[in-house]
């Protein structure tokens, strides 16, 4: 399948779940909101490897991949979290999520260059810029 596919279906996956934690910060606690998510996407992905354990799936596992998973899952529940506190304080869908997930754009791409050594050429830096540009222009009032 290709990846620029799979790219799209994980925006429209992330920004959908961006606007159900809007939605739902005004009704429950964040910590509770954000554990509630949590569990459910642990379910999700346990159907999910189940499915793939009865199918006989590869399903390659190593020390490495274990500890960047872990180090993975702590990162995405303080977003998580975090997330539901910005979205409590009233901050609107459509300001919030561009500029956390721009925000991520930067981060993202400032941790690929430094510690993973990727490279970027000229017209990636100039889309990071427009990125970062974006996000002051939502952060001003």
């Amino acid at each position: 399948m290709n990846w620029i596919f799979l790219a799209i279906m994980t925006a429209i996956f992330y920004g959908a779940y961006n606007v159900f934690i809007k939605v739902s910060s005004g009704h429950i606690n964040q910590i509770v909101g954000a554990v509630i998510l949590q569990i459910v996407a642990a379910l999700v992905g346990g159907i999910i490897l189940l499915i793939m354990k009865m199918t006989n799936s590869p399903l390659e596992i190593s020390q490495k991949g274990v500890l960047f998973a872990v180090l993975a899952g702590i990162f995405v529940g303080l977003a998580e979290i975090t997330s539901f506190f910005v979205f409590s304080k009233g901050v609107s869908a459509s300001v919030g999520i561009p500029i956390i997930i721009g925000g991520s754009v930067l981060v993202g791409a400032v941790l690929g260059l430094t510690f993973l050594k990727e490279t970027l050429n000229p017209i990636h830096y100039v889309a990071i810029a427009m990125v970062v540009v974006g996000v002051i222009i939502l952060s001003t009032k």
